[in-house]
């Protein structure tokens, strides 16, 4: 019997399931919910700037005047207060729904939900810090985002942002 002590376990080894009663969130419905989230930000953030016009008017007079920096211009009149005025709408919906249950807008419609890995309420401090704020950063190192994507085809469906931050996607 030759007795390897630096040899590795020869146990199974495999992740923890999430708490009992919960089910993992299905990939697609992820996908849907980071779309239908993208859509809604452009409705509150990107919409009012189009509709002021102050934009289409910046970018006619970068083209008159041959000034490409001439088109920044558009973000200073009406449209670029009501597209903040949108944003921080958006931001006190999104603050809300993630304070009371770990939800955005869209996981509120698709009835998923973030939570600890452990299935315990995730705060939002850690959903915005680890998930969001850590993972934009990284996002800076190329391929990050395809990286980070592609980890949801794991058998926990934990992309690197729920890695990094301990949480799961949930069913609601």
């Amino acid at each position: 019997m030759n007795s390897n002590v630096y040899a590795p376990p020869k146990a199974p080894v495999a992740d923890i399931d999430p708490a009992e009663g919960l089910v993992l969130a299905g990939r697609g419905m992820r996908l849907l919910a980071v779309i239908i989230d993208g859509i809604i930000t452009m409705i509150f953030v990107y919409v009012p700037l189009l509709l002021s016009g102050d934009l289409q008017e910046a970018s006619a007079r970068a083209m008159q005047t041959q000034d490409p920096m001439a088109i920044y211009s558009g973000f200073f009149g009406a449209g670029g207060l009501m597209a903040l005025i949108g944003f921080a709408i958006w931001c006190a919906i999104t603050y809300v729904l993630v304070q009371r249950n770990g939800q955005t807008i869209a996981k509120k419609l698709l009835n998923i939900k973030v939570v600890r890995s452990d299935g315990s309420k995730a705060s939002v401090a850690r959903i915005f810090w680890l998930r969001n704020v850590v993972n934009a950063l990284l996002g800076l190192i190329p391929f990050y985002g395809l990286v980070d994507a592609l980890f949801i085809f794991g058998e926990r469906r934990q992309c690197l942002h729920d890695k990094l931050a301990d949480t799961i996607v949930v069913n609601a």
